[in-house]
């Protein structure tokens, strides 16, 4: 799975991530920093990444023009970047088999404070 990291972000994700995600990307290192959510859903539908956010507009895109890309909104508020790498890491089965199904084209986590998986 290759995620591409929306600019909510840090890319210092990419230094915590598994083996795994190898060829994951953020939109800062890809130069996409400032783009439009258009353009940045288009590069990540064009280069076969996931898109990995905190932001519901990439929802919206997906609701609108459907998927590929497949997007994981991830909905906690602000965190420090080592808690996304470890929400990831918690979800990693259930985001694989959202991965592998043609049925659903957003996976949204909603992880409140003080909540346990």
């Amino acid at each position: 799975m290759r995620f591409l990291f929306d600019q909510n972000i840090s890319h210092r994700v990419l230094k915590l991530l598994q083996e795994e995600h190898t060829g994951s990307t953020t939109v800062k290192k890809e130069g996409l920093i400032n783009a439009p959510d258009r353009q940045i859903w288009e590069y990540a539908k064009k280069s076969d990444f996931i898109i990995v956010t905190q932001d519901s507009d990439f929802n919206d895109l997906t609701s609108l023009f459907g998927f590929p890309p497949k997007i994981i909104w991830i909905r906690t508020g602000n965190l420090k970047t080592k808690a996304i790498v470890i929400i990831l890491i918690d979800y990693s089965q259930e985001i694989k088999t959202f991965i592998k199904s043609n049925k659903y084209g957003c996976f949204e986590i909603l992880k409140l404070r003080n909540q346990n998986k």
